[in-house]
Order: structure tokens, then C-alpha cells, then sequence
């Protein structure tokens, strides 16, 4: 069985940001970086703010 394509996307997502930054052991040098370090917090904030708007599409 295919898992949705909603989840697909989303995880296609996340691999996105995972891939914009890796952890190089010795060279942190202390700065955050939001795309590498927040990933999933990034793409779980983008699919509620879509079911936000979703739900209130279908609400008006």
C-alpha cells in the first residue's frame, strides 16, 4: 500500500530542509541555523497553518 501523497509531500519536505544543513562535528561554531535545526518544527508549522486556512475555507 502507498502511504498519501499528502505524506509524501510532507516528508519530501522535511528531507529539504534536512538537506539544506549538516552537522559537521568541529565546525559548530554556535550559530543556529532554523532549516537544519528546526526542520521538522518548520514543516509541522507550514501543514497547520494550511489546515488553518483550510478549515476556515470551508467554514465561510
Amino acid at each position: 500500500m502507498r502511504p498519501p501523497r499528502l505524506f509524501t509531500a510532507l516528508l519530501g519536505l522535511v528531507d529539504k530542509f534536512e538537506e539544506r544543513g549538516v552537522h559537521v562535528p568541529g565546525a559548530d561554531d554556535g550559530k543556529i541555523s532554523p532549516w537544519r535545526d528546526f526542520g521538522w518544527l518548520i514543516a509541522a508549522w507550514l501543514v497547520a497553518i494550511g489546515f488553518f486556512i483550510l478549515f476556515f475555507a470551508l467554514a465561510a
